[in-house]
């Protein structure tokens, strides 16, 4: 078993293809949460401020969920292996918490009914923030082991082939998720309603990671074990160890987690707020949540216009990614990581600039959203190469927790500050309040540019 681990086989196209699937469909549940939980939360009553509270979830599961279930999917032995129990539980889960969401304020009704008591207004909001910190714990539980199965499973030198088929799988789950919705109006002149497109994606979630835990051929764990204790290059510790070795791994590794704190600020400024900026800021309607339901009903058709529009935009930012996450992974493997991410999130710094002064033109914010998927591409892959030169065999799963601090620990300072900041940007207009979403952009692109800055300083060559 020895030999095994430290002589891996090859991957050819077709098993890359395999191995990827069960992250689309771990897509199309992080897909759905971004489009559309801001319009079902809005609509039972969330303000900006309370809809990055509600946000926070991500950021809070990412830091404790996946650290914990990395570390205990190193250390996991059964006949199923080290990963696979978590990718199965963590999609069958989450499925169930899918299709909950949108019914927030129907379960809300039903517990009224049922207990007999009156049903408190904020009670359908609290339920919707409850699925969804279930939703984003479940995708982290499923997450992280999976990034801990590149390093299981394939040579280290296809880690950054490696990672950018997970980036093609992101990218082509994300437009099917995205594109599903506003395809059917356009083509099919059918509106699919917000509980099928969670539906749609809880069956998408289950489907594929099952498929990835019936054909990935990952080791049996329960004699993995015991032949590591006779492999000297292969470490076995408790998390706490890890966690406190982390940045001693290699005087490049803080570089790679400070480049990845500035980036996932920047990211998530995009992907939190994008469907409130074009609802409100591209489309101009004015915020939902202090209105009437008399008026609130009036908007109904413009704000369904509205977020299939969202909706093509993450299609169209989820295409670029698919079309070049190949390419960026073949380019990195020939200039290096640094180099090609770099250009990458400078890319991203210039489409996110553009958004917030175009913010008024749908069609220049598309084509700026293409240009931010280029960005999206290598955000997904090459930091997760970069690391992955410094894990020490027997840690992959803690170490790839522990990284992912550094992706959801940023998220907070977006969940807290930068919906603080919009919420407190309030402007009037005829037909009600409205918030300055486009400051977003501004923030997100400062980051973005810290991060390639920070990038500049990561000597690849150095363990």
């Amino acid at each position: 078993m020895v030999e095994e681990h430290s002589e891996l086989k090859r991957f050819n196209t077709a098993k890359f293809l395999n191995f990827a699937l069960g992250f689309l469909g771990l897509q199309f549940a992080w897909q759905m949460r971004i489009i559309l939980s801001a319009p079902v939360t809005e609509g039972l009553g969330a303000s900006p401020f309370i809809y990055g509270l509600i946000w926070l979830a991500g950021p809070f599961t990412g830091m404790v969920v996946q650290p914990i279930i990395g570390a205990l999917s190193d250390n996991t032995h059964s006949r199923f292996g080290r990963r696979r129990p978590y990718l199965f539980m963590g999609a069958f889960i989450a499925a169930l918490a899918l299709w909950a969401f949108p019914n927030s304020a129907n379960i809300a009704g039903f517990l009224g009914k049922t207990f007999g008591f009156p049903i408190p207004i904020w009670l359908g909001l609290f339920i919707a923030a409850v699925m969804i910190w279930i939703i984003d714990a479940c995708i982290n539980v499923a997450q992280g082991p999976y990034r801990a199965l590149i390093p299981d499973i394939v040579p280290k030198e296809q880690h950054s082939v490696a990672n950018s088929y997970i980036s093609l799988a992101i990218g082509l789950g994300s437009v099917i998720a995205a594109g599903t919705a506003p395809f059917l109006q356009y083509v099919c002149h059918y509106q699919m309603s917000i509980t099928a497109q969670f539906v749609m994606a809880a069956l998408a979630f289950v489907l594929a990671m099952t498929w990835t835990c019936l054909t990935i051929q990952e080791k049996d764990s329960r004699n993995i074990s015991s032949a590591d204790e006779k492999d000297e290059n292969v470490k076995t510790s408790s998390f706490w160890e890890d966690l406190r070795n982390f940045f001693l791994l290699s005087p490049q590794v803080p570089k790679i987690c400070l480049m990845q704190f500035f980036t996932w600020i920047g990211m998530m400024c995009m992907m939190i707020f994008f469907t409130s900026y074009s609802i409100h800021t591209v489309y101009q309607i004015p915020d939902l949540s202090s209105m009437s339901l008399e008026l609130v009903d009036k908007f109904s058709a413009l704000q369904i216009k509205a977020t299939n529009y969202s909706s093509i935009c993450f299609a169209i930012f989820n295409l670029v990614c698919f079309l070049i996450a190949i390419p960026i992974g073949v380019l990195a493997e020939a200039y290096g990581n640094k180099r090609i991410h770099i250009i990458c999130l400078l890319s991203m710094v210039l489409a996110y600039l553009g958004m917030a002064v175009y913010n008024n033109d749908p069609t220049k914010v598309a084509a700026l959203m293409a240009l931010s998927g280029i960005g999206w591409a290598s955000v997904s892959a090459l930091p997760f190469a970069m690391l992955s030169k410094f894990i020490i065999p027997g840690t992959e799963g803690s170490v790839m927790g522990i990284f992912n601090i550094f992706i959801a620990g940023p998220q907070v300072v977006v969940c807290t500050f930068v919906s603080w900041m919009i919420k407190k940007c309030v402007f009037e207009t005829p037909l009600g309040i409205n918030y300055h979403w486009e400051y977003a952009f501004y923030v997100g692109a400062l980051c973005l540019l810290l991060a390639a800055l920070t990038a500049f300083s990561i000597n690849e060559r150095t363990k």
